[in-house]
């Protein structure tokens, strides 16, 4: 696997572990879930930017932000019990569809 998209998968997951620890922080009120927060979205920043030295902005930030929601809404079901109705569920698919349409199809990304 090419080092941008190894680069763009650990921004998406330092993302999504600061947005969880976001939740967990109860709005910056608990300490070590607000320091997750910050580590997690400075690390993400970096690691998208890294990312941003081959490939254009406009696709690595519809991956990383496509996907973070996906894995949120996730994590939200799992850990957080949030449930999610068909419409939220069928628009999550088509984000992921939309990822794999740039991915396979598109020549703006890069493989």
């Amino acid at each position: 696997m090419p080092a941008h998209y190894l680069y763009l998968f650990f921004a998406i997951l330092t993302e999504t572990i600061g947005t969880t620890a976001l939740q967990a922080s109860a709005q910056f009120t608990r300490f070590w879930p607000s320091v997750i927060v910050v580590i997690g979205y400075g690390l993400s920043f970096w690691l998208m930017a890294l990312a941003l030295k081959t490939m254009p902005v406009g696709i690595v930030y519809a991956i990383w932000s496509g996907l973070g929601i996906v894995f949120i809404a996730g994590i939200g079901f799992f850990v957080f019990g949030q449930r999610l109705d068909l419409p939220a569920v069928l628009g999550m698919a088509l984000i992921i569809l939309g990822i794999l349409v740039i991915h396979l199809f598109s020549n703006s990304a890069t493989h």
